[in-house]
């Protein structure tokens, strides 16, 4: 009997560990050892404008309201969900644009929560008839939020029973931080091929809240892109015209690096997009595949991310919606300044 209970204590307790230390696991080696902070990232890149290049601020003939919702990992509960907002306007008097934005992030179900609110100011040069380029400048705050108390370490386990005994084992500092961010972008535009730089995170502010860590710095993000939009007809019964948009996006934050292929066709208001995401490793991190309906000034998007790595058991992919509105009146005087970029 004393040897049947032992290896229900022991099963009762593996339960105990299995649930709870992933998560623990993951903090650890993002937060505690030589792993460095990332940001949330989004499938629709061009949903999303500002948020990739602040050089996109104010690119469109009409005021720009852009809405974004991601669940990252959805089997998982509310492990990493992320809601965004930016608005953006063309200003003639500045010869650029204004914008602004607001980044919700949750991550690890509510133990580390982030708010990103920042204002972009771009530039616009006219270089030709056809080509243009913009500069954009991106500065703002980032508040992080780290809920520690919800961390269960292997110490603080009782092996006997189970139970949940001793203190948090790592000294912390305040759980909140507030930062200042800088970042900066260049994009341009000839004739129908777009292409882009820009870099976060230029100061690489300490998010860590570990006493006498150094690791914890936020590293610069860069960001190449480029695009193109090439027209072609249906030949056979119906002649409608419609777009083909091949896309490459390529990133790099720390040691972490990313390239994404994707290709878009447009036909009328209608778009379907595919994308294929690597890790500059032999095995392919994820494929996605998108939709979305398109008006003069609405736009909708939704996109899912199927894992083609060892996480797909675990993670189930990822869902993300984008809503757009255009509003006021249509600047016809910027048509040749006007990027045009996909709409998800």
């Amino acid at each position: 009997m004393k040897k049947y209970i032992t290896k229900q204590m022991a099963t009762g307790m593996k339960m105990i560990v299995s649930k709870r230390l992933l998560l623990v696991e993951i903090i650890i080696i993002s937060f505690t050892f030589h792993a460095k902070c990332q940001d949330p990232e989004f499938s629709q890149f061009y949903a999303n404008p500002l948020n990739m290049n602040p050089a996109f601020a104010g690119t469109n003939v009409y005021q720009r309201a852009v809405f974004n919702y991601r669940n990252q990992w959805p089997n998982q509960g509310n492990t990493f969900v992320t809601y965004n907002f930016t608005y953006d306007s063309y200003l003639k008097s500045m010869k650029g644009g204004l914008g602004f934005q607001l980044l919700y992030d949750r991550e690890l179900n509510g133990v580390i929560n982030s708010v990103n609110s920042s204002f972009f100011y771009s530039y616009h040069v006219k270089a030709g008839d056809d080509l243009f380029f913009t500069g954009g400048l991106q500065a703002g705050f980032i508040y992080k939020q780290f809920n520690t108390s919800s961390l269960i370490f292997p110490g603080m386990i009782d092996q006997g029973t189970g139970d949940i005994i001793g203190q948090y084992p790592i000294p912390v500092e305040d759980g909140n931080k507030l930062i200042p961010d800088l970042s900066f972008g260049i994009a341009g535009q000839d004739k129908d091929t777009y292409f882009g730089i820009a870099v976060h995170h230029l100061t690489q502010p300490s998010l860590s809240i570990i006493e006498g860590d150094q690791l914890g710095k936020l590293p610069m993000k860069i960001t190449l892109h480029a695009g193109s939009m090439l027209h072609k007809y249906h030949r056979m019964l119906l002649s409608r015209e419609f777009t083909l948009s091949p896309n490459m996006i390529y990133q790099q934050q720390g040691s972490f690096k990313q390239l994404n292929f994707g290709l878009y066709m447009i036909e009328k208001s209608v778009t379907f997009g595919a994308w294929y995401r690597n890790n500059l490793s032999i095995r392919p991190d994820a494929a996605i595949a998108m939709i979305g309906y398109t008006e003069e000034k609405f736009r909708f998007g939704y996109s899912y991310d199927y894992s083609l790595s060892n996480l797909g058991a675990y993670s189930h992919g990822s869902h993300e919606l984008s809503v757009i509105f255009f509003f006021g009146r249509e600047r016809r005087d910027m048509f040749n300044e006007t990027m045009r970029i996909p709409g998800m």
